[in-house]
């Protein structure tokens, strides 16, 4: 199994999903949009796309002029019939890729808040209530045929899956060590809201990152497994 890792940021790579890789012997290769070359593979070399966060909107093409081409290259993965999987800005992403409008959300939503779980076939041996990381200040309209997979009190469109995409507006791949990498880059969004924590709240927290490997490995191999 090839799976191919499009990274926006330095410090959002794939965190757990990565040791899900590495036991199961997958391939992992990578595209980064951070650098100045930016190379994107053949769709013959890849069978999984994995589409990372990052801080910049779908709609900012203008400040981000790697971004009408990654949009052209999820776009063909998923025509192409690959399995895709979109975390956060990936999510929102892939349902622009869809057809689906991506726009600022009504609130940030950043730190520990749960999600509740609808029943679905990568879905169904999570808990009703999961507690996940967040940390996002835009939204996305359900893609066109797509099936609502989670929702939460801030975000009513936080999981989707349309055939063998699904797209995750939350981050489960995020560990303690990643987690505290994105507090590090990107503080200055932590100010205290009814759905943003604090550092210290966040901090507090970083067990609940790294128990979600289990729910994330299974997610995971249901999405490779999808007919």
């Amino acid at each position: 199994m090839n799976i191919h890792i499009l990274q926006h940021v330095s410090f959002e790579g794939p965190g757990m999903i990565r040791d899900w890789a590495n036991a199961r012997e997958y391939q992992l290769s990578y595209t980064f949009l951070f650098e100045q070359d930016i190379v994107y593979p053949d769709m013959t070399g890849f069978d999984m796309l994995i589409i990372m966060g990052g801080p910049m909107g779908v709609y900012e093409e203008t400040q981000w002029p790697w971004m009408n081409a990654e949009k052209a290259f999820i776009k063909k993965a998923v025509e192409a019939g690959k399995k895709v999987l979109g975390i956060c800005l990936g999510a929102q992403l892939l349902a622009a890729a869809l057809g689906a409008g991506v726009y600022p959300n009504e609130c940030n939503e950043i730190g520990f808040f749960p999600v509740s779980v609808n029943d679905d076939v990568v879905m169904n041996h999570l808990p009703k209530e999961w507690m996940v990381f967040h940390w996002h200040g835009d939204t996305f309209d359900l893609p066109e045929g797509a099936v609502l997979l989670a929702s939460s009190p801030a975000c009513i469109n936080q999981a989707y899956r349309k055939g063998c995409c699904v797209g995750l507006q939350f981050h489960p791949e995020a560990d303690a060590a990643l987690i505290q990498q994105m507090v590090q880059y990107e503080k200055a969004e932590l100010v205290k809201e009814l759905y943003v924590q604090t550092e210290a709240e966040i901090s507090g927290q970083l067990k609940l990152g790294d128990a979600n490997r289990t729910y994330l490995f299974d997610l995971l191999d249901k999405i490779i497994n999808i007919k």
